[in-house]
């Protein structure tokens, strides 16, 4: 008879305050619940016909989009585990620039499938086993469905087309435009080697008033205000940068000054004046004909400049101004002084004109074949293209921003890799066929994961059919892919969201083509995402530091 320990009663492990739960009803489950709601939140936000969300973030600023990667990083998540989701969306943001809510919405699935699983008694490291079974194989399946790649010699069409279905998942309707002027504005960056082209190279100017049909790509930079000074137009003209403030040097003491006659009085200032005066001086003698000014610019420095016929250009963001910097080739400068021939800049056309009311500055680089183009102008140059978009109100514009940011990143993930896989569902669908099968042929508990895994593939096909199509159709659509992706062809067949025949069409007949690198990277993220939560058992949360909250006295913000 072996003898009884006594346990200690009360054993205190943690300090007070500490949250600890574990076990698969308190962790894991609460887990794949927070996991699925956050899914389920931007599921519905997801293919051509995606509802957008209008999301109000902690400044009260007013969001109205279906980008997934805007809604997640808005929407301030806090559990723990669906931060884990957050995160891998964020790495296929910043690693593909697209394709952000399929990580989501596969990694949500993923988890709700190893919920029955785990219900039904499996342990969470066979359901882990399984799932890293399922994608290694998918993604070497995935590897063999390429049918298609971006042609080499990159044409203004080649581009657009491979672009269309990325930006149809954000302004469905309006591809055909938003493709071409982001087609038009990459080409016009492209450098010889276009594995160098770099996404910052294509800026987006938004101003308000007309229609999408009234946006246009300009070669060279634009700026939504007027030069400081009278003089709106130089052509071939050296720039200086400037990151200081152009103005009379403030002294940091106060002082009193006694002035005991009308000479005294007038003579005053002189002394700084002929100062800010020869410093100007400099500036023009050196050959300066543009000044960016980073900062403010006094209304003395600006009576000099004026006299001088210098153009004063404020750039106020020091994003812009680095990117200018690149452009015209020239070097920030932190004093007021004449340029070195090493540190000036030179920009071949320095104008103002009017857009939809709007008066604009443009600082444009000439290229071979301009009107007024001349061989001996400027040095080295970094071409650099703007979209200026047109639209009725700043939501809108910011929308379409958000789909030229995407398309401009799907083309350099394709410059990167060239590889098209067939799109609306039909890769995921094909993919998920193919592993399950390969889950039919193995042994042992992780083959319940690998056929679960593959269930959870079917989940794109199936919502971009409810989406369109309204939520009792997606059952059936997938349904009826299954039929056809059993054919010696069968792994084109994708979801048809206009629904014209019977709710399925050919992928590559249709030019619906999605990169295959940013499904690489969404199969791979989702798995590791849902393996991450899959592989916690307990959750310790300390006391939050800082005293208790002061209870808030505003009502909800849409309380009359």
């Amino acid at each position: 008879m072996s003898l009884k320990v006594p346990k200690a009663q009360n054993l205190q492990l943690f300090k007070d305050g500490y949250k600890h739960l574990s076990g698969l009803e308190d962790a894991v489950l609460r887990n794949i619940q927070a996991v699925a709601e956050l899914s389920d939140l931007v599921r519905t936000s997801f293919g051509p016909n995606g509802r957008n969300k209008l999301v109000i973030n902690h400044l009260g600023r007013l969001f109205v989009t279906s980008d997934a990667a805007t809604i997640i990083r808005e929407i301030e998540v806090v559990h723990p585990a669906a931060k884990l989701l957050v995160m891998a969306s964020q790495a296929q943001e910043s690693e593909m620039g697209d394709a952000t809510n399929s990580v989501m919405i596969l990694a949500g699935e993923m988890l709700k499938k190893a919920e029955n699983l785990l219900i039904m008694g499996l342990h969470p490291s066979e359901i882990i086993k399984g799932y890293e079974l399922a994608s290694a194989k998918a993604l070497s399946e995935l590897e063999t469905l390429s049918p298609s790649s971006l042609p080499s010699p990159l044409t203004q069409a080649s581009l657009a087309t491979a672009l269309k279905p990325a930006i149809a998942s954000k302004q469905y309707g309006y591809e055909d435009q938003l493709a071409g002027l982001v087609a038009e504005a990459s080409l016009v960056v492209m450098p010889p080697n276009p594995k160098n082209f770099n996404v910052d190279n294509v800026r987006v100017v938004k101003i308000m008033g007309g229609t999408l049909a009234g946006s246009t790509v300009v070669r060279g930079m634009v700026f939504g205000r007027e030069p400081e000074g009278i003089v709106k137009k130089i052509k071939k003209a050296k720039v200086a940068v400037f990151t200081t403030a152009l103005d009379i040097a403030q002294t940091e003491t106060k002082g009193t000054v006694l002035l005991k006659s009308a000479e005294e009085m007038l003579n005053f200032t002189r002394g700084e004046e002929q100062q800010l005066e020869k410093m100007f001086q400099e500036i023009a003698d050196s050959g300066v004909k543009v000044i960016i000014a980073g900062s403010a610019v006094g209304e003395l420095a600006m009576h000099y400049l004026n006299r001088m016929g210098i153009a004063v250009l404020k750039v106020l963001s020091k994003f812009d101004l680095r990117r200018l910097c690149r452009v015209v080739n020239a070097t920030p400068l932190a004093r007021v002084g004449a340029p070195t021939a090493e540190e000036a800049g030179f920009v071949d056309v320095f104008e103002t004109i009017e857009i939809g009311g709007d008066r604009v500055t443009v600082l444009r680089q000439l290229v071979e074949g301009d009107a007024e183009y001349d061989a001996g102008s400027g040095g080295e140059k970094t071409r650099t293209a703007t979209i200026v978009l047109r639209g009725a109100t700043q939501n809108r514009l910011d929308d379409l921003e958000r789909a030229v940011d995407d398309g401009v990143n799907v083309i350099k993930a394709l410059i990167k890799d060239p590889r098209l896989v067939p799109g609306a569902g039909a890769t995921e669908l094909e993919l998920a066929k193919r592993v399950e099968a390969y889950g039919n042929g193995l042994k042992g508990l992780a083959q319940h994961a690998v056929k679960r895994w593959a269930q959870a593939l079917e989940v794109v096909p199936r919502t971009l059919a409810e989406n369109a199509l309204g939520g009792a159709e997606g059952n059936e659509v997938v349904s009826k892919l299954y039929a056809k992706h059993e054919g010696a062809d069968g792994a084109i067949w994708g979801v048809d969201v206009e629904a014209e025949v019977d709710g399925t069409l050919e992928a590559t007949k249709h030019q619906i083509l999605d990169s295959l690198a940013a499904k690489q990277w969404a199969i791979k993220l989702a798995t590791e995402a849902a393996v991450s939560v899959l592989a916690v058992d307990s959750i310790i949360m300390s006391k939050p530091a800082g005293g208790p909250k002061i209870p808030q006295q505003a009502g909800n913000w849409d309380e009359d």
